[in-house]
C-alpha cells in the first residue's frame, strides 16, 4: 500500500492541506520565514519551501519532508532579500512529488513571481482543461499552478491587477501569498473558508495562516485578513483592496463560512482565528459535551494533543478529575511504514501509550475531537481496556463527520467516513466503547456564542452536507460525480 495513504489511515484524522507565510521589509526575510514555518509545521509535513527576492532576482528552495530536512544543509544562506514567502504542504489535490512542493516560481512579462497556496479550488480541473486547450503547459498537478497560468494570461497594467482579475475565475477555499520583485500580495477567499492573518514585524509586515507564527518570530498580530480581501505590501507600506470592484460586489455571497475544523482540530491552541481563541473554543466544546452528553465515570482523559483542551473543559464542567491516561511519543517519524494490520496496530502503540496506573480499575471518559474512519479510536479503546479500564465512554467534541470536504481537507470521499453509513450506535459497537456521543451542530455553534437556529458564519458541510459553494470537481478518489457538463462550461475560465 502507498506509504502516505497508509499513514493517514493510521492517524485517522482529517488533514489540512498546508500553511503559508510571507514577510516584507525584514533584512533576514528567509530566516524569519523558516522559523514562522516551524510554528506552522502541524499544517503540513510532506513538503516545504521558501522563495525570496533581492534586486530583481528570485531565489528559492523546496523539497519533500519536514522543514528541518528540506533546509538541513545551509540552503537558507542562498536565499537573500528583504521579502520572502514560505509553505508547508500536506497534499490533498495533487500527489506528493517535488514538482508539487511550493512556493512555485515563474518568470512573467511583468517580472518574477512566486506563489504559495493553502486550500483547494473546486473548479481547478475545469480551468486546467481550458488553459491546456489555450496552449498552457503544466509542470505539476497542483491547483497552485492553475492560478499562475491564469495570472500569466491576464493583460492588466499591473501584476497586482492581474492577480485580482485571476481570482475572479477561481472558486473554493484558499489563502494565497504571492511574491514579486517589489511586492508581496496575500488574498483570502470570499467566504473566508481558509484562515489568514496580518502582523507587524519591526518596520515590515507579515502574513500567515495562523497567528501562532507571529508569536514565534516576535511579530505583533494586527488582524485577520477579511474574506474577499487582498493585501499588498510594498515600499509604500500596507494596502488593502477588495477582491471584486464595486461593480461586482453584489454578485459575491455576503455570508462567510470559515472552516469549523480549524477550531476543532487543525489550528494550534495558541492561535486566534477570526476573533476566537482556539484553546478557549475547544475547552468550551468540552464543557458542552459534559453538560449535554455526560456520563458517570471516575476520570476524564483526552487524546493528545488536539483533544486536551476539550477534555479539560469536560472535566471542569462535570467535576470528574482530569488525568493523563494517554501519553504521546512525539519522536516517531511520519514515514514509518505499516504494510500489515498488525504493524498498523503497533504504529498506534508507538505513538500513544495508555498509563496503566492511571486507568486500571476505573471508568474512563475518553474525549476526542473527531472520528473519521474509526480505526484509531478503536485501537485506543482496546488499549485502555488492556490497561485495565473497566468502562470506556467516548465523547467527541464535534458532530459526526458524514460528508467529504472539497475545500482543502483530505476527506474527499464518503467511502472514507465511517459516519456516512453507520449510526452512532453502530459506530459505538464498531469501536468497542461502552457508550459514544457526539455534539450536534447547534451545540457546536453555541461554543462560539451563536444562536441555535443560525445562520452560522462557518462551513459545517462535513457534518451537514450543505456546501457554501457549488461543487464542480469530481471527487478526488473518483467516487462522487458532481455538477453537470453544462455547469462546467458555464464556470470555465473567461
Amino acid at each position: 500500500m502507498d506509504e502516505r495513504i497508509d499513514e493517514r489511515m493510521m492517524d485517522d484524522k482529517p488533514h489540512e492541506e498546508c500553511g503559508v507565510f510571507g514577510v516584507f521589509g525584514h533584512e533576514n526575510a528567509a530566516i524569519v520565514t523558516y522559523y514562522a514555518l516551524v510554528a506552522l509545521q502541524h499544517r503540513g509535513q510532506e513538503a516545504a519551501g521558501i522563495a525570496a527576492v533581492e534586486a530583481g532576482s528570485m531565489y528559492s528552495h523546496r523539497g519533500l519532508g519536514l522543514l528541518a530536512d528540506v533546509f538541513a544543509n545551509g540552503e537558507l544562506d542562498a536565499l537573500p532579500g528583504r521579502a520572502a514567502i514560505g509553505h508547508v504542504r500536506y497534499s490533498t489535490a495533487g500527489s506528493n512529488t517535488v514538482q508539487n512542493a511550493q512556493p512555485i516560481t515563474v518568470r512573467t512579462y511583468q517580472g518574477n513571481l512566486a506563489m504559495a497556496h493553502n486550500g483547494n479550488l473546486v473548479n481547478a480541473h475545469v480551468l486546467r482543461r481550458r488553459l491546456e486547450e489555450l496552449g498552457s503547459l503544466f509542470q505539476s498537478s497542483s491547483d497552485t499552478e492553475v492560478v499562475l497560468h491564469l495570472i500569466a494570461r491576464k493583460q492588466e497594467d499591473t501584476l497586482l491587477e492581474n492577480i485580482r482579475q485571476s481570482l475572479h475565475d477561481i472558486r473554493g477555499g484558499y489563502a494565497l501569498v504571492f511574491l514579486s520583485d517589489d511586492q508581496l500580495v496575500a488574498a483570502r477567499d470570499p467566504l473566508g473558508l481558509r484562515p489568514l492573518c496580518i502582523g507587524r514585524l519591526g518596520d515590515g509586515y507579515v502574513v500567515a495562516s495562523e497567528s501562532c507564527a507571529f508569536e514565534t518570530i516576535g511579530a505583533v498580530f494586527l488582524r485577520d485578513v477579511a474574506p474577499g480581501e487582498i493585501i499588498a505590501m510594498d515600499a509604500a507600506g500596507l494596502h488593502s483592496l477588495p477582491m471584486y470592484p464595486d461593480a461586482k460586489a453584489s454578485e459575491e455571497p455576503r455570508r462567510t463560512a470559515m472552516c469549523t475544523f480549524e477550531h476543532i482540530y487543525f489550528a494550534r491552541p495558541d492561535s486566534d482565528i477570526d476573533g476566537w481563541n482556539v484553546h478557549a473554543v475547544r475547552k468550551q466544546l468540552g464543557r458542552i459535551l459534559a453538560e449535554q452528553h455526560g456520563v458517570a465515570a471516575d476520570i476524564v482523559i483526552g487524546v493528545p494533543d488536539s483533544s486536551i483542551s476539550a477534555a479539560s473543559g469536560y472535566a471542569e464542567k462535570s467535576g470528574i478529575p482530569y488525568e493523563m491516561g494517554l501519553v504521546k511519543n512525539k519522536y516517531i517519524a511520519r514515514t514509518f511504514i505499516q504494510p500489515s494490520q498488525g504493524q498498523r496496530d503497533l504504529g498506534v502503540r508507538l505513538k500513544l501509550n495508555a498509563v496503566r496506573s492511571v486507568v486500571q480499575g476505573l471508568r474512563v471518559v475518553l474525549v476526542d475531537d473527531s472520528i473519521v474512519r474509526g480505526t484509531t479510536i478503536r485501537r485506543i479503546v482496546s488499549m485502555l481496556r488492556e490497561a485495565g479500564a473497566v468502562e470506556v465512554h467516548v465523547r467527541i467534541s464535534s458532530p459526526p463527520y458524514r460528508h467529504p470536504c472539497h475545500y482543502g481537507i483530505d476527506t474527499s470521499s464518503k467511502g472514507q467516513l465511517v459516519a456516512a453509513d453507520h449510526s452512532v450506535s453502530e459506530i459505538c459497537a464498531e469501536i468497542g466503547a461502552d457508550s459514544l456521543e457526539f455534539l450536534t451542530v447547534p451545540e457546536l455553534m453555541s461554543a462560539f456564542g451563536l444562536a441555535a437556529q443560525g445562520p452560522y458564519p462557518f462551513c459545517n458541510a462535513c457534518f451537514t452536507g450543505e456546501y457554501p459553494t457549488e461543487i464542480h470537481e469530481v471527487d478526488k478518489l473518483g467516487n462522487e460525480p458532481v455538477v453537470s457538463a453544462k455547469q462546467r462550461v458555464k464556470e470555465a475560465v473567461r
